[in-house]
């Protein structure tokens, strides 16, 4: 029935999930109810990716065809259970704002996030330490973004480029696609210097782009992108976040940003070798575990920029 709730137990806490049956996603018939299973199902190797870290909501309430908007500060409607860490947000000579950012980091947080129709979930760099210390970024990542003309395809290229390189400097590179066009290579990293990561990565994408600038571009400029892979290597900035594994995408489809295999990106020839949907995604992991795992054991210093 429209309308309709139900109270379910969800480890230590109660919650009051609503309009399960509401399609939210028109073209595959994909319900409220299935997000909700599809994130608890999901949830053992996607909370080791979001714990301790300030998560971004984009919020569907009326589905992928009803519009979204993004939710950082949870402070109006979130219940006392759910963890919260106040972080100054701004840059660029804005007033810094005070934030409430949710921190999901157990499932009934999850259950909670997914009830909201927070179908993606974006997450920065670093975590979040005692006090709502934000520590110095932990991950480095390049997103590779396809411009007119280019697909997935033309990104895995670039990522294989990406990899050779950073595997030659001493990191453990992993991939996920985004679950839309693009996909995002990263690498485990230490660092007392939160510009260090922006540093390096802009240099290693000029770099490629001027090897190759048939291919690649390191410029967000739009007239320069048409055919080619834009490596975005500002996402490294400590204000910008980046949609996390396993989160679902806000697309026709339950796509997923799902970790691939280094030896799937190097057999993709086409869009759909590379797309998987949040089914495919829970038979992958049955099948191959967390493929993102390494990132959290392969942390090393950042390399000097050569």
């Amino acid at each position: 029935m429209a309308g309709s709730r139900i109270t379910v137990q969800v480890g230590e806490r109660q919650l009051t999930l609503s309009n399960l049956e509401k399609v939210l996603y028109p073209r595959h018939g994909f319900t409220k109810g299935e997000v909700l299973d599809y994130y608890t199902r999901i949830a053992p190797v996607l909370l080791p990716h979001l714990r301790d870290r300030a998560v971004t909501f984009v919020r569907f309430p009326d589905g992928v065809g009803g519009g979204s908007f993004f939710e950082k500060d949870v402070s109006r409607h979130a219940p006392d259970w759910v963890r919260t860490a106040c972080l100054a947000v701004g840059g660029r000579g804005q007033e810094p704002e005070i934030v409430a950012y949710p921190m999901i980091d157990d499932l009934p947080e999850l259950v909670w996030a997914a009830n909201l129709a927070a179908l993606e979930l974006h997450v920065h760099q670093w975590t979040v330490g005692p006090g709502d210390e934000r520590r110095t970024p932990d991950r480095l990542v390049f997103d590779l973004d396809p411009g007119p003309g280019a697909t997935v395809v033309d990104c895995s290229r670039v990522a294989e480029r990406l990899h050779d390189v950073l595997v030659r400097d001493g990191l453990t590179p992993v991939a996920k696609t985004s679950g839309s066009k693009g996909m995002q290579l990263y690498a485990g990293v230490v660092t007392a210097d939160g510009g260090e990561p922006s540093r390096y990565a802009k240099a290693l994408a000029e770099r490629l782009a001027a090897e190759t600038p048939d291919l690649v571009v390191a410029r967000m400029t739009k007239n320069l992108r048409p055919g080619k892979v834009f490596i975005d290597w500002s996402q490294n900035n400590p204000y910008k976040t980046t949609v996390a594994p396993y989160s679902l995408r806000g697309r026709d489809e339950p796509t997923v940003s799902a970790p691939v295999t280094w030896d799937e990106v190097r057999a993709c020839r086409h869009v759909t070798h590379l797309r998987f949907t949040a089914g495919e995604v829970l038979r992958r992991v049955e099948e191959h575990g967390d493929l993102f795992a390494d990132l959290e054991r392969t942390r090393v210093p950042i390399p000097a920029i050569g």
